[in-house]
């Protein structure tokens, strides 16, 4: 026998989203990045740091109101993947007004980042450090190729470090962006066929009266 639908079913899991877990990392680093690569009292530093934290608390709001309102949850979702594309815009401006590359999405670095699963900001720091270490021996890599060292990049060792953490950070943006896009589809489509909080007030009267 089906048990019964529940009026207020189970709600506020974020912490077991994927997109909860890479925002939050994103975040993490941004934070970082911000304090060491941008001016603390600029509004840049500011507005990076508030799109980054916007996306990880609104994820989670989401996901609390999704008991009593699934266009809420629906909502702040794409609340946060708005916030988080603005984050992305941030860091390709930082990357073109200074100079430096933007790498491509098929660049072996990124995959390299994505493929070992980091946790924490020191895992990503470890890996920017990893990727420095490796340009300074072979010159810099790129689509999965290596560059002889006489196109290597003449920018400073503190430029290129801010090069590789802001690729970094793309590449885990872009991680959660499409993972926001798959969940906004899949709230979407469960709004459509189920409805919201209304209509399940109504499915649970009707049983309950029968």
């Amino acid at each position: 026998m089906n048990e019964p639908e529940k009026l207020i079913p189970l709600h506020g899991g974020y912490r077991k989203l994927k997109s909860f877990q890479v925002a939050q990392l994103a975040y993490d680093v941004t934070v970082r990045f911000c304090d060491r690569y941008i001016e603390k009292r600029s509004r840049t530093h500011d507005q990076m740091v508030q799109a980054a934290r916007s996306g990880v608390q609104n994820i989670a709001e989401g996901s609390q109101a999704s008991g009593t309102s699934k266009k809420t949850e629906l909502k702040l979702t794409n609340v946060a993947r708005a916030s988080l594309e603005e984050l992305r815009l941030d860091y390709e401006d930082y990357l073109r007004q200074r100079g430096l590359a933007q790498w491509p999405r098929e660049d072996a670095r990124r995959a390299e980042l994505i493929a070992a699963r980091p946790a924490t900001a020191d895992d990503v720091a470890a890996w920017v450090k990893d990727v420095h270490g490796q340009n300074g021996q072979h010159g810099r890599r790129g689509e999965g190729k290596l560059e002889p060292k006489s196109i290597q990049s003449t920018v400073s060792t503190k430029s290129t470090y801010a090069e590789i953490s802001a690729n970094g950070a793309l590449a885990l943006l872009a991680v959660t962006c499409s993972l926001l896009d798959r969940q906004l589809a899949s709230l979407e489509k469960a709004f459509l066929e189920e409805g919201g909080f209304t209509e399940r007030l109504y499915r649970v009267r009707s049983a309950r009266r029968k």
